[in-house]
């Protein structure tokens, strides 16, 4: 039987959603658990590990049901990317980005558009991501250069963009481009186009990271690069800005569940192990000091989701919810670094070995404070809109 025949996603009652988790946590601990130090110290790509991905229906977590995805609530959702990132982070990364794009699709999409590109991306037959960073402009995206002139029933793309999830691996990405450069403010010219790869369409080089292995990131080039003018998304030049806005949210709300899992698995491996750790005749969790970490940890680490879940919620019920993703994802992202620094520091030299995933975990974090928009900005959109809901 593959993975996708143990699963029923119809409906996703509370007991539909307990088997979609229960074959997951078969899968992870059958087929991902046993290779993930192997592949992520080789920094290889897990393409078996991809397609069994594409059996579980992943690719098409959120997509609609009627353009054959499974239709997961954001809420069920960031519960699978939690599951999933508590054994090996990174590849929720290979599903996030494509989602990302999707999204864009789904919310802003023309029709056409919808039919064409969103089967494909539910089958994982199209797989990629999004194309906003650039080596001038990652948090700015006003700053961007990619230009996308029209030419008859094309648009001519030239330009760059860095540090691009699936860059190397993927298909087809949603790539934010500067329509009208000259327009004031900048962010009216700016335009999305869902493009596939292609002649003028090159991946210049891979990134190399301190973590997040195993998923490609890379720089990619566009020179004298035609897209039929039907890939706009929408249809209608300068809505590009908004729309990045719009599907920043569930990226966020997926990295929030990345860190809240990375900081779980870093409390769990810290439990079980001052249990088995003995330093003057006593196990270490009863030595104060070892307390004090596990206690603040693990309330963190339910603050923290219950942070993703409130966000999640809000964003099922179609409610504007940056400044609710935004907190989660600046606070499950600082707790995961945290997480994993005080379960190094329990593990004591364990923690610093390859032999365990301490390391791991230490080495993945800082990528959640720093994708889909900084720390820093996420306080500055809760912080705006703090004021904007509350006005005197």
């Amino acid at each position: 039987m593959s993975v996708a025949e143990q699963i029923n996603y119809e409906g996703l009652t509370k007991d539909e959603e307990v088997q979609i988790f229960e074959a997951i946590d078969k899968w992870l601990e059958r087929d991902v658990r046993p290779i993930v130090k192997k592949y992520d110290h080789a920094d290889k790509y897990p393409h078996e590990i991809v397609e069994q991905m594409k059996e579980l229906g992943l690719f098409g977590a959120i997509i609609d049901q009627k353009y054959g995805g499974l239709g997961m609530s954001a809420a069920t959702y960031a519960k699978v990317v939690m599951r999933i990132s508590e054994v090996w982070m990174a590849i929720t990364g290979i599903f996030n980005s494509h989602l990302i794009m999707a999204t864009l699709v789904q919310r802003f999409g023309t029709e056409e558009q919808k039919q064409y590109f969103l089967p494909r991306f539910a089958s994982g037959e199209l797989r990629g991501g999004l194309g906003l960073t650039e080596p001038n402009a990652g948090t700015d995206l006003q700053s961007i250069r990619t230009k996308a002139i029209k030419n008859g029933d094309h648009y001519i793309i030239n330009g760059s963009k860095t540090w691009i999830s699936n860059g190397i691996q993927g298909t087809c990405f949603a790539l934010l481009t500067k329509t009208n450069p000259d327009i004031s403010p900048a962010h009216k010219g700016m335009s999305f186009f869902i493009v596939e790869k292609a002649e003028g369409f090159t991946v210049s080089k891979k990134m190399e990271k301190l973590g997040y292995k195993s998923i490609d990131s890379a720089e990619l080039v566009f020179e004298n690069f035609k897209v039929p003018a039907k890939n706009l998304v929408c249809g209608e030049e300068g809505q590009g800005f908004y729309q990045a806005a719009g599907g920043l949210e569930i990226g966020r709300i997926n990295v929030a569940a990345r860190g809240v899992a990375i900081a779980s698995a870093a409390l769990k491996d810290s439990v079980r192990y001052s249990q088995e750790r003995q330093t003057f005749g006593k196990p270490i969790y009863k030595h104060q000091a070892i307390q004090l970490k596990l206690g603040d940890m693990a309330t963190k680490v339910e603050a923290a989701r219950l942070l993703v879940m409130q966000a999640a919620e809000a964003y099922d019920r179609e409610e504007r919810c940056d400044m609710e993703a935004g907190m989660a994802k600046y606070f499950a992202s600082e707790i995961a670094v945290e997480c994993a620094l005080e379960a190094m520091r329990i593990h004591g030299g364990y923690g610093y070995s390859k032999e365990f995933d301490i390391e791991r975990y230490f080495r993945d974090a800082p990528l959640m404070c720093i994708g889909e928009g900084t720390n820093e900005i996420q306080r500055m959109i809760i912080a705006k809109q703090l004021i904007a809901r509350n006005p005197i």
